[in-house]
């Protein structure tokens, strides 16, 4: 990618987080998140934390709990993806589920993103689901069978996934993201951190200063 293009995202960039802080705004303003629950010690990244790309050289972590139907999310995911390229070999880029109750849904597409995971298609299904969002977000009705559907384009053994995705440990693995994000302070997506310090970024400028700065140290 040629530096006037990347400029042209950076820019762009800017502006959608912008705008995602004002939708993150009002939905926590909206939305009530789950209530915690007794667990163990909270933890921002586990074992069993999904990690988008390949891992990073340094110990910079970049933490993103998110709604597969948050629009917040889906505006973000750009910049996300930018930030990606950016900081490539450098940063851990690490995704947790955090599914909104007022999102019909949301809990539905992590499980399907999960049952995907299961068969190393995680960061396929995560960009599906941002990529048809608008084709599935905010309808009142289960889609089980459009997410079944995105699994069969992804050529995934569709009797593993079934059993996946219906599996009482998978909605477990979703809630225990969720319980840890609730323990850490999250009350909207989307919730960014760099290492242990949350963000409240309003720029793309204010993400690539927290990287900038925790690589400096």
């Amino acid at each position: 990618m040629t530096r006037p293009v990347k400029y042209a995202i950076g820019i762009i960039g800017a502006f959608v987080l912008v705008i995602v802080g004002l939708l993150t705004m009002s939905a926590v303003g909206e939305e009530e998140p789950p209530p915690p629950t007794a667990q163990g010690e909270s933890q921002l990244v586990r074992e069993d934390s999904h990690v988008l790309g390949e891992e990073g050289d340094s110990e910079v972590t970049f933490v993103e709990f998110l709604d597969f139907e948050c629009e917040a999310c889906r505006a973000a995911y750009p910049a996300i993806e930018q930030l990606r390229e950016d900081y490539a070999g450098q940063v851990t880029f690490v995704a947790r589920y955090f599914p909104m109750p007022g999102h019909f849904n949301a809990e539905r597409a992590a499980r399907a993103v999960e049952a995907a995971a299961q068969q190393g298609k995680f960061e396929d299904m995560y960009h599906r689901m941002y990529e048809t969002q608008e084709q599935w977000g905010e309808q009142q009705m289960p889609l089980d069978d459009l997410f079944r559907s995105y699994a069969e384009d992804l050529g995934l053994d569709m009797d593993a996934y079934d059993a996946v995705y219906a599996d009482p440990v998978t909605a477990a693995r979703i809630k225990k993201d969720q319980d840890d994000g609730i323990a850490l302070g999250v009350q909207g997506t989307p919730t960014f951190f760099v290492n242990d310090d949350r963000l409240e970024p309003r720029t793309y400028d204010d993400l690539t200063d927290a990287l900038d700065d925790a690589l400096d140290n």
